[in-house]
């Protein structure tokens, strides 16, 4: 990847906008929590959103994240740190992939140079939030951390019901429907059409 320059004008403001997303407190919940799930191997950054990136840049700690949240088999094989920067770009790529194996959404997940060239860490940030608060809703006993890091998501909560009750249901007039009381169609003219004076 070839370096940029800085930016000025509207590409400022944008990147500006983008940076002041970022938040210190999440990083520093994400980072105990990355260290508890992974063990003390993956180390700990300084605070600071270009450590934060650093740390997260060669794709290892985050294969050893997504590893560590699957039950049995393992999603990566290789986790270990290479210093060519398509390597590290095909990590994070594998990682993402993974993520939405284990069922981040598209729209949680951000792009790999939104992370190896610290184009927008908070997109980083948010994936890995709604990585954390799955972990915590599937509860499959992987997940080491603190419950309340991380939302819980909602649920299905599917119900069955029986044919009987599915035919008293048909015949149950809901409220939203309101009433007929004082209903008519006086004052309608169906088929008959107007005269304009």
């Amino acid at each position: 990847m070839a370096n940029k320059g800085p930016s000025f004008g509207l590409s400022r403001q944008i990147q500006d906008k983008i940076n002041s997303k970022y938040d210190p407190e999440l990083e520093l919940i994400l980072v105990e929590w990355i260290t508890r799930q992974c063990s003390s191997d993956v180390g700990k950054p300084e605070p600071g959103k270009m450590e934060f990136q650093a740390w997260l840049k060669d794709g290892c700690v985050l294969s050893e994240l997504i590893n560590s949240l699957f039950p049995g088999e393992k999603p990566l094989k290789k986790t270990q740190s290479s210093s060519m920067a398509f390597k590290q770009m095909e990590k994070i790529s594998q990682f993402l992939s993974a993520a939405e194996k284990y069922g981040v959404t598209k729209t949680d997940m951000f792009q790999t140079v939104d992370l190896w060239e610290a184009k927008d860490l908070a997109a980083v940030q948010r994936t890995l939030s709604a990585l954390g608060s799955l972990a915590v809703t599937k509860d499959e006993g992987t997940y080491n951390g603190d419950p309340t890091w991380f939302f819980k998501k909602a649920q299905e909560n599917k119900r069955d019901f029986t044919e009987d009750q599915m035919k008293a249901g048909k015949n149950v007039i809901g409220l939203q429907m309101g009433s007929n009381r004082g209903a008519s169609q006086g004052g309608m003219s169906y088929g008959r059409q107007r005269q304009i004076l």
